[in-house]
């Protein structure tokens, strides 16, 4: 038991620092993401997600949760995923600065008009052409190999990744109070078919 607790602190301190770093951003990463989703909102417009490996599943977390907001949103590659639109968001995660298929997915969004928003660890990385970019300050799997400390914890971008779930949830949060969704209507939203 207090092997686990140790362990819980010492994961969650790591995360937590991630958000006390120093950013190269304009803006923190909550802020762009609580302005550009509610923009979109505000537009009619829908949300799609896409990342690669846990970096995609943790967009796909944020998904379903703006879904119970009441945002049409959609995750890239799912059956019913709708053609984008000039009044539509595109949320993209590359932790290392660009992936193949999120750049190409990314040109995609912005020839058709949406805006593009990408996450990333290292924002001097990014080579597609995004409308904004989000600094996260944790290391990724591009930069783990020469570090210690949360590397033997959190290895392979599990720092990222955990700070994506962290500040999801901040979102999430923020979204409720801008968009004026009580727990209740959030909660109907739920799916009963579990």
């Amino acid at each position: 038991m207090a092997e686990s607790n140790e362990l819980a602190s010492k994961i969650c301190n790591a995360i937590s620092s991630v958000f006390s770093a120093t950013t190269k951003a304009k803006a923190p990463p909550l802020d762009l993401l609580v302005q550009e989703i509610s923009d979109a909102a505000s537009r009619n417009g829908r949300v799609f997600v896409y990342g690669v490996g846990r970096e995609g599943l943790m967009l796909k977390a944020l998904s379903m949760r703006l879904f119970h907001l009441g945002i049409s949103s959609h995750c890239v590659f799912d059956m019913n995923t709708p053609p984008i639109a000039p009044i539509d968001l595109l949320i993209t995660s590359a932790g290392p600065g660009g992936f193949s298929t999120v750049d190409a997915i990314s040109g995609v969004a912005k020839s058709n008009g949406a805006r593009v928003l990408l996450l990333t660890a290292q924002p001097d990385s990014v080579k597609m052409c995004a409308s904004v970019v989000a600094h996260i300050p944790a290391q990724t799997m591009a930069d783990d190999d020469d570090k210690e400390g949360a590397t033997a914890l959190l290895p392979m971008g599990s720092l990222y990744e955990g700070a994506m779930f962290v500040l999801f949830e901040m979102v999430v949060y923020k979204l409720a109070q801008v968009l004026k969704q009580s727990p209740q209507t959030v909660r109907a939203r739920h799916t009963n078919l579990e």
